[in-house]
């Protein structure tokens, strides 16, 4: 269903504009279908019908878009797998996803879990004009892709995502992003994650083209902006922070850059004002949302004032949400408590997992797992994840909050807080911390910086300095459960 109202409809009004873009070569929607009748004609010969998983393990690219729109037009369940994975954690998807065939690039991993099918693409290319795909499967309810959660509360879940889930995230996409006939969306955030998938259907429905990048770097970015005139991309925070870092920033024009989303872990306010600085003509827009649902809110580029640069947002048409206590009941505005949405975007299920898919939904409601409180104008602030909520000495931290106080200091690069066992208060604040380079802060610098901003329960009572980044997921989220994990190795519960 999706591709009717996807390429379907791009080749249909717009058939001459470019749809695909890769240094300097330019395809066209009408050319763009073509190619995907022919793959999606070669799928099925090798036995991929509705259904049917397929597995892609590649970096972004337009090849990768293709086999994405090849199975929409068959129903067949496309399966993203991380890039950054290890084998391990790789053979364990696919055996959760059992797919019938892998498309894989030369340069990841071979799995070592047998497939029935395999095909190296970059090796041996996907395109048999003498096979012709059956009708285009038009069924809102059947599952479009697997998109496996990050895991930075765990071991990867199976989000099944259907054609309406995806066709439902158009609209929001639209509404926080304003694309326009002949706009450029650059594909720099990995295409497996739910931040940047639904973009790939999103672009060709309003006639905009489409570029991605390998592998974010911030060279590699600013090169395609300049060339490509690059207008819409959704990025990560830890990807602007290397942006605005960036030495030789300056020697590239961004100036085409219209709309930049950002999203996927809180932003600080001292790097959204970094980011105004370096960008000044784009749009911000700060989306926030789950591989679940999608987007649930948007912060629009006006809302970006100085009393609400940790506002996530409001939700747009057709997102119902709310934060609701322990028991189930909606607390009162400015009260904590996790947040709970509902709309057509929201997931179908974990795959092969019904006693977990049933623990997050109550009463139609799709529990977050996230902290966060309603203002008295409807701006929604994101506090923390669940787990990452510390309890010392009887009071809760949220390690967000010191993390945006950390990061305005000048010598630090990336931050990350959490708790840690302690015999006295149940847990202590901890964060780990990486200095710029040719920077040097000690950690006696960084608590009087925190205290002048931070009640004193809230400060870390132990800081540690890493010589390198912090481990971060395929998708850029610095990965706090492996930080952490070392510190509650021996404890009988990861929270106090």
């Amino acid at each position: 269903m999706i591709y009717v109202h996807s390429l379907g409809r791009a080749s249909r009004y717009y058939s001459a504009r470019t749809a695909l873009a890769l240094k300097g070569t330019r395809v066209s929607f009408s050319e763009l279908e073509n190619r995907v009748k022919h793959i999606a004609g070669a799928l099925s010969a090798y036995g991929f019908n509705a259904g049917e998983r397929l597995a892609l393990l590649l970096p972004n690219g337009p090849g990768y878009i293709e086999l994405v729109y090849a199975c929409a037009w068959l129903g067949v369940i496309a399966v993203p797998l991380n890039t950054r994975l290890s084998l391990t954690e790789i053979d364990r998807l696919l055996a959760d996803a059992a797919p019938h065939g892998l498309i894989r690039h030369s340069s990841l991993p071979t799995p070592s879990v047998p497939m029935p099918w395999q095909r190296v693409l970059d090796q041996d290319p996907l395109d048999n004009p003498d096979n012709l795909p059956p009708d285009v499967v038009y069924d809102p309810e059947a599952v479009l892709a697997l998109i496996y959660t990050s895991g930075t509360t765990g071991r990867p879940q199976g989000v099944m995502v259907t054609h309406a889930n995806i066709l439902a995230d158009i609209h929001h996409f639209n509404y926080w992003m304003r694309y326009t006939e002949g706009a450029v969306y650059l594909h720099a955030a990995p295409l497996f994650h739910i931040a940047d998938f639904p973009a790939i259907f999103a672009a060709p429905a309003f006639g905009a083209s489409q570029v991605a990048i390998p592998k974010f770097g911030p060279q590699s970015f600013c090169e395609t902006v300049e060339r490509e005139r690059v207008s819409h991309t959704v990025l990560v925070p830890t990807m602007i922070n290397l942006l605005t870092q960036f030495p030789d920033v300056a020697k590239y024009d961004l100036d085409s850059l219209e709309v930049l989303a950002y999203g996927g872990s809180p932003m600080p306010p001292e790097l959204v004002r970094r980011t105004r600085k370096l960008l000044p003509q784009a749009k911000l827009v700060q989306v926030y949302g789950l591989s679940e649902t999608g987007f649930l809110t948007g912060l629009q580029d006006q809302e970006h004032t100085p009393d609400r640069l940790l506002s996530c947002g409001r939700p747009c048409p057709g997102v119902d949400l709310q934060v609701i206590d322990e028991s189930g009941k909606q607390v009162e505005t400015g009260k904590p408590g996790e947040l709970v949405a509902r709309g057509a975007n929201v997931m179908r299920g974990y795959w092969n997992n019904r006693s977990e898919t049933a623990l997050v939904f109550r009463n139609g409601w799709f529990g977050t797992g996230d902290i966060g409180y309603q203002d008295s104008d409807g701006h929604f602030y994101i506090v923390d994840r669940a787990k990452d909520m510390i309890v010392t000495g009887g009071e809760n931290v949220y390690s967000g909050e010191v993390e945006a106080v950390i990061y305005e200091h000048a010598a630090v690069r990336e931050a990350a807080v959490f708790g840690i066992p302690d015999p006295k208060w149940g847990e202590l604040v901890m964060a780990c911390v990486v200095l710029k380079r040719g920077i040097a802060l000690t950690a006696e610098e960084l608590v009087a910086h925190c205290r002048q901003r931070l009640a004193s329960y809230k400060l870390p009572r132990r800081v540690e300095f890493l010589d390198s980044e912090l481990p971060k997921s395929g998708s850029g989220k610095i990965l706090k459960r492996i930080l952490r994990d070392r510190f509650w190795a021996h404890q009988a519960r990861a929270v106090s």
